[in-house]
């Protein structure tokens, strides 16, 4: 065994990595467990969600459709971040 501490690092990282994606995934979770409870889905299914939207009024769908947005948007590479950063110098 050569590279036993090679290998030893490299399992320590996949484990902050497992840990990683399992503390995101959790919170995910716990995000979309709220959104259930708030506007009163009980199916917790995809299916459920969709039939649930369609009888939303546009207020609350647009207010639904912002929190999800927020939540899950890919924060890197935005264009909106690189108009700040231009505005801000």
């Amino acid at each position: 065994m050569k590279n036993s501490g090679l290998k030893g690092a490299f399992g320590a990282l996949a484990v902050v990595g497992v840990a990683f994606a399992v503390k995101k995934m959790a919170e995910r979770r716990k995000f979309m467990k709220g959104i259930f409870e708030e506007y009163g889905i009980k199916e917790k299914t995809p299916f459920g969600f969709a039939d649930k939207i369609r009888e939303m009024d546009d207020a609350k769908y647009s207010e639904l459709k912002d929190k999800i947005k927020e939540k899950f948007a890919s924060h890197c590479c935005t264009g909106s971040s690189r108009k700040k950063e231009a505005a801000e110098a």
